[in-house]
């Protein structure tokens, strides 16, 4: 059977902690591939500090170009209403075959409201989880939460020890609005795309 991890977020724009949680995920869960999925944002705020779904989608495209492990695909942002993660990991399902398994990777705040999202017991009983935890952070908490999923549901749930870098894309677009250097923190395809398309500037 196929493993196949999922990996949603805004990445405005994707940065080196996106890409080494994915490689975490492939190494830890014995992945043969993450697919990284860009959120719709709504376009209620379209001032120049953000970029488009179509900018977003290229720049992880660049990221995961070199990657044999990361793909990248365009469902949300296709999408006409809310993108749900229960629709989201129906459809790739679908995609992929009932011959694959998908872990949906996300963190440790999120791991503990996940079962009060939408279908959550759809969420909790068709799909696996990796969850990237930091030694210490909410410790208690996420032991809780894990011991009430897994007996509720049954849910597989493997909790990673992620790479710790101390990134956010907030901070990046602050430092390009500002002209600061940001090669350190984005791969070289992405910086380039970021000042050859005027990205994040005020």
């Amino acid at each position: 059977m196929k493993r196949i991890g999922i990996l949603g977020g805004t990445f405005d724009p994707v940065h080196y902690g996106h890409i080494a949680l994915a490689e975490d995920a492939v190494r830890e869960a014995n992945l043969q591939e993450v697919v990284m999925i860009p959120a719709r944002i709504q376009p209620f705020k379209q001032d120049r500090e953000y970029a488009s779904g179509e900018d977003r989608f290229n720049m992880l495209a660049l990221a995961a170009g070199k990657n044999d492990h990361v793909t990248v695909s365009k469902f949300e942002l296709e999408q006409e209403s809310v993108s749900y993660t229960y629709l989201t990991l129906r459809h790739m399902q679908e995609f992929f075959g009932e011959d694959t398994r998908l872990f949906f990777i996300t963190g440790t705040d999120s791991f503990l409201k996940i079962d009060t999202w939408k279908n959550a017991p759809e969420l909790l009983t068709k799909y696996s989880y990796i969850i990237g935890t930091r030694p210490g952070y909410r410790q208690e908490e996420y032991q809780e939460a894990l011991e009430r999923i897994t007996s509720a549901y049954g849910t597989e749930v493997i909790s990673m020890n992620k790479t710790e870098l101390d990134i956010s894309a907030t901070q990046i677009r602050q430092m390009v609005a500002e002209g600061e250097d940001i090669s350190n923190l984005v791969p070289p395809e992405v910086n380039r795309y970021i000042k050859e398309h005027g990205l994040y500037r005020v």
